[in-house]
């Protein structure tokens, strides 16, 4: 009986334990769980339940995590959180990267980052672009920030340009801006170019721009060619522009296989 009752009291001792082993169990496993919230930064990060090494580490790694994102430039940069070293640093890198930008791509440039010499480096910046594009005629050009004899020296280069274009039958070509030499000169290259065209059977050939010689020596031509194909006994062969003589002319066989 004796023994029968210690057992009755171990195993109650057991069932009354149990809950408090089986809490004091749960208790490191959330304390990790809590550890990987902070460090991950996900989840809820409670720092009742950090020890102090850990709770100093968290906070280090949150610094440095600030720190980067002010570095890099991101909105969720907290400088208020940065220490006086830390702010300048930022505060300099920013401005190196304004200016970068300034030189750059002006679009995104904050002049209010720039001190004086700065400022004027720009600006010259800018001038010496917006020369640059009136002179080669890219991009956008101001003609009202140049000098008087950028405009000029600016005015003549779109003059010779025009007629380069004219001259390559390019369809950016402005005829009316021509003289009248450029216009007789222009008129030779087109001319020529026609002529060309004819010779080879593009299909940019304009009969109407052909000489009267020009026209017999492209139909001579063409026949010869066409006498040619039917010799040939190609596709392109028209038998009803052959002389008689022409058309008697037996084709070539082909050979049996």
């Amino acid at each position: 009986m004796k023994y029968a009752t210690s057992i009755l009291i171990m195993l109650c001792a057991f069932v009354i334990a149990t809950p408090a082993q089986a809490a004091a169990q749960a208790q490191p496993s959330k304390a990790a769980d809590n550890l990987q919230n902070c460090l991950s930064a996900i989840g809820q990060c409670s720092q009742s339940l950090l020890t102090p090494q850990q709770a100093k580490e968290v906070a280090q790694i949150e610094h440095n995590q600030n720190l980067s994102e002010c570095l890099e430039g991101y909105a969720d940069c907290d400088r208020s959180k940065l220490t006086p070293s830390e702010s300048a640093q930022v505060g300099e890198l920013r401005r190196e990267q304004n200016l970068v930008s300034c030189e750059s791509t002006p679009e995104v440039c904050n002049q209010s980052l720039l001190t004086p010499a700065q400022a004027a480096q720009v600006a010259k910046i800018a001038k010496d672009q917006n020369l640059l594009n009136c002179e080669t005629g890219l991009g956008t050009c101001d003609s009202f920030g140049l000098t008087p004899a950028q405009q000029a020296e600016v005015a003549n280069l779109n003059r010779e340009r025009n007629v380069a274009e004219c001259e390559t039958g390019d369809s950016l070509c402005d005829k009316p801006a021509l003289n009248a030499d450029q216009l007789r000169q222009v008129a030779q290259f087109d001319q020529m170019r026609n002529l060309l065209a004819c010779k080879t059977s593009d299909v940019l050939c304009d009969p109407s721009m052909l000489t009267p010689p020009e026209a017999a020596e492209i139909a001579q031509a063409n026949r010869e060619r066409n006498q040619l194909a039917c010799q040939a006994d190609m596709p392109t062969c028209d038998r009803s522009a052959l002389s008689r003589e022409e058309a008697q002319q037996p084709s070539p066989k082909k050979p049996t296989s």
